[in-house]
Protein backbone atom coordinates (compact mmCIF):
# COMPACT_ATOMS: atom_id res chain seq x y z
CA UNK A 1 0.00 0.00 0.00
CA UNK A 2 1.41 3.54 -1.08
CA UNK A 3 1.19 5.75 1.88
CA UNK A 4 1.65 9.77 1.77
CA UNK A 5 5.44 10.41 1.34
CA UNK A 6 5.63 12.12 4.82
CA UNK A 7 5.12 9.27 6.44
CA UNK A 8 8.23 7.67 4.52
CA UNK A 9 9.90 10.43 5.88
CA UNK A 10 8.54 10.69 9.15
CA UNK A 11 9.40 6.49 10.08
CA UNK A 12 13.39 7.52 8.28
CA UNK A 13 15.03 8.58 12.23
CA UNK A 14 18.11 8.12 13.69
CA UNK A 15 18.25 4.28 14.85
CA UNK A 16 17.24 1.69 12.25
CA UNK A 17 13.83 0.04 12.79
CA UNK A 18 13.13 -3.60 12.58
CA UNK A 19 9.38 -1.89 11.49
CA UNK A 20 6.58 0.57 11.13
CA UNK A 21 3.07 0.05 10.86
CA UNK A 22 0.13 2.29 10.54
CA UNK A 23 -2.33 1.97 13.70
CA UNK A 24 -4.57 4.10 14.95
CA UNK A 25 -8.28 4.62 13.14
CA UNK A 26 -7.01 3.54 9.99
CA UNK A 27 -5.74 0.12 11.14
CA UNK A 28 -8.77 -0.25 12.64
CA UNK A 29 -11.11 0.38 9.63
CA UNK A 30 -12.60 3.71 10.03
CA UNK A 31 -10.53 6.76 9.60
CA UNK A 32 -12.11 10.01 9.49
CA UNK A 33 -11.14 12.75 6.61
CA UNK A 34 -9.20 14.36 9.23
CA UNK A 35 -7.64 11.56 11.36
CA UNK A 36 -4.06 11.86 11.96
CA UNK A 37 -1.44 9.08 11.46
CA UNK A 38 -0.78 6.78 13.90
CA UNK A 39 3.04 4.98 13.36
CA UNK A 40 4.10 2.55 15.08
CA UNK A 41 7.12 0.34 15.34
CA UNK A 42 10.38 -1.38 16.61
CA UNK A 43 13.61 0.26 16.43
CA UNK A 44 17.45 -0.57 17.81
CA UNK A 45 19.69 1.62 19.94
CA UNK A 46 23.34 0.62 18.80
CA UNK A 47 25.72 -1.31 21.74
CA UNK A 48 27.57 2.36 22.29
CA UNK A 49 24.53 4.03 23.17
CA UNK A 50 24.26 1.49 26.38
CA UNK A 51 27.61 1.08 27.49
CA UNK A 52 27.93 4.34 29.19
CA UNK A 53 26.58 5.65 32.42
CA UNK A 54 23.63 7.13 31.66
CA UNK A 55 20.71 4.88 30.22
CA UNK A 56 19.25 6.13 26.77
CA UNK A 57 15.61 6.51 26.38
CA UNK A 58 13.98 3.05 25.05
CA UNK A 59 10.97 4.85 23.36
CA UNK A 60 10.97 7.96 20.56
CA UNK A 61 7.98 9.95 20.00
CA UNK A 62 7.53 12.60 17.06
CA UNK A 63 4.27 14.26 16.87
CA UNK A 64 3.94 16.65 13.88
CA UNK A 65 2.27 17.93 10.78
CA UNK A 66 3.74 17.52 7.45
CA UNK A 67 2.42 18.80 4.24
CA UNK A 68 -0.74 19.15 5.91
CA UNK A 69 -0.60 15.61 7.55
CA UNK A 70 -0.87 15.15 11.14
CA UNK A 71 1.54 12.67 12.26
CA UNK A 72 2.32 10.67 15.25
CA UNK A 73 5.27 8.45 15.68
CA UNK A 74 6.64 6.12 18.55
CA UNK A 75 9.07 3.71 18.28
CA UNK A 76 10.27 1.42 21.52
CA UNK A 77 13.74 -0.04 21.18
CA UNK A 78 13.74 -3.69 20.50
CA UNK A 79 14.46 -5.11 24.06
CA UNK A 80 11.46 -3.12 25.90
CA UNK A 81 9.40 -3.73 22.42
CA UNK A 82 10.04 -7.99 22.99
CA UNK A 83 9.57 -7.51 26.64
CA UNK A 84 6.33 -6.13 26.02
CA UNK A 85 5.21 -9.26 23.54
CA UNK A 86 5.77 -11.04 26.66
CA UNK A 87 3.54 -9.47 27.98
CA UNK A 88 -0.49 -9.69 28.05
CA UNK A 89 -0.41 -6.54 26.09
CA UNK A 90 -2.71 -6.64 23.05
CA UNK A 91 -1.27 -2.95 21.93
CA UNK A 92 2.08 -4.37 20.63
CA UNK A 93 0.68 -7.60 18.91
CA UNK A 94 -1.49 -5.10 17.02
CA UNK A 95 1.40 -3.08 15.66
CA UNK A 96 3.49 -6.19 14.76
CA UNK A 97 0.91 -7.58 12.54
CA UNK A 98 -0.46 -4.59 11.40
CA UNK A 99 -0.90 -5.14 7.61
CA UNK A 100 -0.58 -1.45 6.78
CA UNK A 101 3.64 -1.68 6.68
CA UNK A 102 5.32 1.11 6.32
CA UNK A 103 8.60 -0.28 6.82
CA UNK A 104 10.15 -3.50 7.06
CA UNK A 105 12.80 -6.17 7.54
CA UNK A 106 13.76 -10.03 7.90
CA UNK A 107 13.47 -9.42 11.64
CA UNK A 108 9.83 -8.31 11.22
CA UNK A 109 9.14 -11.33 9.52
CA UNK A 110 11.08 -13.35 11.64
CA UNK A 111 9.04 -11.20 14.56
CA UNK A 112 5.46 -12.07 13.09
CA UNK A 113 6.24 -16.01 13.44
CA UNK A 114 7.61 -15.90 17.13
CA UNK A 115 4.87 -13.31 17.98
CA UNK A 116 2.15 -16.90 17.62
CA UNK A 117 3.89 -18.03 20.99
CA UNK A 118 3.80 -14.71 22.50
CA UNK A 119 -0.49 -15.35 22.35
CA UNK A 120 -2.11 -16.49 25.29
CA UNK A 121 -5.12 -16.52 27.20
CA UNK A 122 -4.07 -13.64 29.34
CA UNK A 123 -4.76 -11.10 26.59
CA UNK A 124 -8.29 -11.64 27.30
CA UNK A 125 -7.39 -9.25 30.18
CA UNK A 126 -6.04 -6.02 27.85
CA UNK A 127 -9.20 -6.40 26.03
CA UNK A 128 -11.46 -6.20 28.77
CA UNK A 129 -9.75 -3.74 30.40
CA UNK A 130 -9.61 -1.73 27.45
CA UNK A 131 -12.96 -2.20 26.72
CA UNK A 132 -14.34 -1.28 30.22
CA UNK A 133 -12.20 2.05 29.64
CA UNK A 134 -14.01 2.98 26.73
CA UNK A 135 -17.47 2.04 27.41
CA UNK A 136 -16.58 4.40 30.65
CA UNK A 137 -15.69 7.15 27.88
CA UNK A 138 -18.71 6.61 26.35
CA UNK A 139 -21.49 6.11 28.50
CA UNK A 140 -20.31 9.07 30.89
CA UNK A 141 -20.38 11.91 28.35
CA UNK A 142 -22.76 14.28 28.03
CA UNK A 143 -23.57 13.70 24.44
CA UNK A 144 -22.11 10.53 23.90
CA UNK A 145 -20.61 10.54 20.73
CA UNK A 146 -20.18 7.46 17.89
CA UNK A 147 -16.29 7.23 17.83
CA UNK A 148 -15.59 5.71 21.78
CA UNK A 149 -18.11 3.62 20.91
CA UNK A 150 -16.87 2.16 18.09
CA UNK A 151 -13.72 1.36 19.69
CA UNK A 152 -15.49 -0.70 22.57
CA UNK A 153 -16.92 -2.67 19.76
CA UNK A 154 -13.81 -3.18 18.07
CA UNK A 155 -12.04 -3.93 21.14
CA UNK A 156 -14.45 -7.05 22.17
CA UNK A 157 -14.77 -8.22 18.74
CA UNK A 158 -11.00 -7.86 18.51
CA UNK A 159 -10.31 -9.90 21.66
CA UNK A 160 -13.38 -12.76 21.36
CA UNK A 161 -11.63 -13.51 17.77
CA UNK A 162 -7.93 -13.50 18.90
CA UNK A 163 -9.63 -16.14 21.89
CA UNK A 164 -11.25 -17.91 19.53
CA UNK A 165 -8.83 -18.16 16.65
CA UNK A 166 -5.27 -17.22 17.87
CA UNK A 167 -4.57 -14.85 15.17
CA UNK A 168 -5.11 -10.54 15.94
CA UNK A 169 -7.48 -8.75 13.83
CA UNK A 170 -7.75 -5.29 14.33
CA UNK A 171 -10.03 -4.23 11.58
CA UNK A 172 -13.56 -4.03 12.67
CA UNK A 173 -15.03 -3.71 8.89
CA UNK A 174 -12.74 -7.64 8.98
CA UNK A 175 -14.31 -8.57 12.49
CA UNK A 176 -17.88 -7.48 11.53
CA UNK A 177 -18.12 -9.74 7.96
CA UNK A 178 -17.47 -12.76 10.93
CA UNK A 179 -19.77 -11.21 13.51
CA UNK A 180 -22.51 -9.94 11.66
CA UNK A 181 -23.26 -7.31 14.34
CA UNK A 182 -26.52 -5.26 11.72
CA UNK A 183 -25.46 -2.01 13.87
CA UNK A 184 -21.71 -1.68 12.90
CA UNK A 185 -22.32 -0.61 9.60
CA UNK A 186 -23.91 2.55 10.14
CA UNK A 187 -21.79 3.58 12.62
CA UNK A 188 -18.56 3.37 10.93
CA UNK A 189 -20.38 4.92 7.94
CA UNK A 190 -21.06 7.90 10.38
CA UNK A 191 -17.08 7.25 11.44
CA UNK A 192 -16.58 7.56 7.68
CA UNK A 193 -18.38 10.49 6.80
CA UNK A 194 -16.95 12.45 9.64
CA UNK A 195 -19.88 13.09 11.74
CA UNK A 196 -18.39 10.87 14.47
CA UNK A 197 -19.25 13.56 16.79
CA UNK A 198 -22.82 13.17 15.78
CA UNK A 199 -24.93 11.96 19.55
CA UNK A 200 -25.93 8.81 19.95
CA UNK A 201 -29.96 8.47 20.03
CA UNK A 202 -30.65 7.98 24.07
CA UNK A 203 -33.43 5.12 22.61
CA UNK A 204 -30.02 3.49 21.11
CA UNK A 205 -28.25 3.92 24.63
CA UNK A 206 -29.76 1.01 26.23
CA UNK A 207 -29.02 -1.46 23.46
CA UNK A 208 -25.09 -0.76 23.55
CA UNK A 209 -25.16 -1.53 26.82
CA UNK A 210 -26.57 -4.90 26.40
CA UNK A 211 -24.43 -5.48 23.71
CA UNK A 212 -21.53 -3.88 25.81
CA UNK A 213 -22.59 -6.68 28.35
CA UNK A 214 -23.01 -9.76 26.13
CA UNK A 215 -20.18 -8.99 24.34
CA UNK A 216 -17.77 -8.67 27.29
CA UNK A 217 -19.53 -11.96 28.82
CA UNK A 218 -19.03 -13.76 25.58
CA UNK A 219 -15.01 -12.88 25.38
CA UNK A 220 -14.86 -14.33 29.19
CA UNK A 221 -16.63 -17.47 27.66
CA UNK A 222 -14.04 -17.71 24.89
CA UNK A 223 -11.15 -17.21 26.79
CA UNK A 224 -12.50 -19.90 29.73
CA UNK A 225 -12.76 -22.38 26.52
CA UNK A 226 -9.79 -21.07 24.61
CA UNK A 227 -7.08 -23.31 23.67
CA UNK A 228 -4.47 -21.12 24.09
CA UNK A 229 -1.74 -21.32 26.35
CA UNK A 230 -1.49 -19.48 29.60
CA UNK A 231 2.08 -18.11 29.37
CA UNK A 232 4.08 -17.34 25.86
CA UNK A 233 6.81 -19.65 24.93
CA UNK A 234 9.01 -17.61 22.92
CA UNK A 235 11.38 -15.79 25.35
CA UNK A 236 14.81 -17.79 24.50
CA UNK A 237 13.69 -16.82 20.71
CA UNK A 238 13.15 -13.22 21.00
CA UNK A 239 16.13 -13.25 23.30
CA UNK A 240 18.19 -14.67 20.16
CA UNK A 241 16.88 -12.11 17.56
CA UNK A 242 17.76 -9.23 20.53
CA UNK A 243 21.74 -10.20 20.47
CA UNK A 244 21.61 -10.42 17.01
CA UNK A 245 20.26 -7.22 16.26
CA UNK A 246 21.87 -5.71 18.94
CA UNK A 247 25.26 -7.05 18.02
CA UNK A 248 25.01 -6.64 14.15
CA UNK A 249 21.88 -4.17 13.82
CA UNK A 250 18.39 -5.48 11.79
CA UNK A 251 19.14 -6.56 8.09
CA UNK A 252 18.42 -3.77 5.89
CA UNK A 253 14.87 -2.19 5.99
CA UNK A 254 12.25 -1.64 3.13
CA UNK A 255 9.62 0.63 2.69
CA UNK A 256 6.80 -0.61 1.23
Amino acid sequence: MQFPSALYEAANQSHPLIFATVSGAHLYGFPSPDSDFDLRGCHVLPVSDLIGLESPAETMEISKIQDGIELDLVTHDAKKFFLMMLQKNGYVLEQLYSPLIVVTSKEHEELKEIGKRCITKNHSYHYLGFSLTQWRLFSKQEKPRVKPLLYVYRVLLTGIHLMQTGTVEANLVILNEKFKLPHIPELIQQKLSGTEKQQVKEADMDFHEREYTRLRNLLEEECSRSNLPDQPSARRELDDVLRRVRLAGPSESEER
